[in-house]
C-alpha cells in the first residue's frame, strides 16, 4: 500500500516544496495537488497554478510520483493536457499521474467565463476526454470525432516516459463517474472511509462486469482527513463535530487498525491531505511533525 501526501493548495511554493521534500525523506510515495485557480469561499487567498507547480516538483523533488487530485476536464482541451502531462512525464523522469475529473467547482468557471455546463454534459466530455488521452498516448496519430472534441490526424510528441502513464479518475458517481472508470482508468481515486471504499468498489467492479474488463487493472485510491493525536479529549471533540468530509480519526493504535482495515479492503494508495495537520497554509513543524509520526507509526501497518 502507497501514500500520498496532498499540501494545500493555498500554500507558497516554498512552503509546498518543503514539505514535498519532508515527505520524500521519511518514507511517502507520491505528491498530489489540487487543480483549481481560487478558493470555494469568496476570499481574495493566493492559489498556485497545479501543473506548473508540479513542473517545478519534478526538478526538485527527485523521488515522489506526482499527479493532480484532480485536473478539471473543464478548464483545458484534452489534446492540450495530453501534451502537457507528456512533457511534464519526460521531465520528471516517468513519475507523472494524469488525476481527471468532470470538473464541479462552480465559481471557478463563472469567474473565467469557462462554460460551466449540466453535470451530464460535463461528464459526457470525460468519457470522451479519456478516449483522446488513450489514443494520443498510444498512436502516433490520432483521429477523434465527438460530440465536444474533434481531433484530425493528431499527433503527441514526446510520448511519455512511462510506457502505461497511469491515468486517475476521480470520483464516487455509481452510475456514470464509475462506469467511466471502468472503462479508462488505471487507477481510481474517491474521498472516503473503509465503508465507502467498500461499497464504491463493488459498484465500479461491477461496471467492469458489464464490460468485460478484469477489476484488479484497476488501482484503487483513497483521500479522507487525518487527525492523530494522543489527546482523547481533542478527539472525542472531532468525532462530535460535523466534519462534513471523510476523515480517519484517532490515536497512533486506532489509526494503525484503520489502515489495516483500507489495506483489507483493497485500498492501494491513501493519500493524507495537510489540511488538518497544523496551520492551514505554511510548513510548520507541527504539520511536518504529524506528517512523520503517521507514516513512521502508523502506515507501517500497510502490506
Amino acid at each position: 500500500m502507497r501514500f500520498g501526501f496532498w499540501p494545500n493548495p493555498r500554500s507558497d511554493y516554498e512552503d509546498t516544496k518543503q514539505l514535498a521534500n519532508h515527505a520524500e525523506q521519511i518514507g511517502y510515495d507520491g505528491i498530489w495537488l489540487a487543480d483549481h485557480f481560487l478558493p470555494e469561499e469568496p476570499e481574495l487567498i493566493p492559489v498556485h497554478e497545479s501543473w506548473i507547480t508540479m513542473a517545478a516538483l519534478s526538478r526538485d523533488v527527485p523521488r515522489l510520483r506526482i499527479g493532480t487530485m484532480v485536473s478539471g476536464n473543464t478548464y483545458r482541451h484534452p489534446a492540450v493536457l495530453a501534451n502537457m502531462v507528456a512533457t511534464l512525464d519526460n521531465l520528471n523522469n516517468g513519475r507523472s499521474v494524469l488525476g481527471i475529473g468532470s470538473g464541479w467547482q462552480q465559481n471557478e468557471h463563472e469567474a473565467y467565463g469557462i462554460a460551466y455546463d449540466t453535470i451530464g454534459i460535463r461528464l459526457r466530455k470525460l468519457d470522451e476526454a479519456c478516449q483522446i488521452f488513450k489514443g494520443l498516448f498510444n498512436n502516433d496519430y490520432f483521429d477523434f470525432d465527438g460530440e465536444f472534441y474533434t481531433l484530425k490526424h493528431a499527433p503527441l510528441e514526446p510520448k511519455p516516459k512511462q510506457v502505461k502513464l497511469p491515468l486517475m479518475i476521480g470520483g464516487g458517481g455509481e452510475k456514470v463517474t464509475l462506469r467511466i472508470a471502468a472503462k479508462y482508468a488505471d487507477e481510481w481515486n474517491v474521498w472516503g472511509d473503509v465503508d465507502i471504499l467498500k461499497h464504491k468498489m463493488t459498484i465500479l467492479d461491477q461496471h467492469c462486469e458489464a464490460i468485460k474488463r478484469d477489476p484488479k487493472e484497476i488501482e484503487r485510491c483513497a483521500v479522507a482527513l487525518l487527525f492523530l493525536s494522543d489527546d482523547e479529549k481533542y478527539l472525542k471533540r472531532i468525532r462530535e463535530a460535523d466534519i462534513g468530509t471523510p476523515a480517519i480519526i484517532g490515536n497512533v493504535n486506532e489509526l494503525r487498525d484503520v489502515i489495516a482495515a483500507y489495506d483489507e479492503a483493497g485500498v492501494e494508495e491513501l493519500i493524507i491531505p495537510d489540511f488538518t495537520l497544523g496551520t492551514l497554509i505554511g510548513a510548520d513543524q507541527r504539520k511536518k511533525d504529524l506528517m512523520e509520526k503517521f507514516i513512521s507509526e502508523v502506515a507501517t501497518v500497510a502490506t
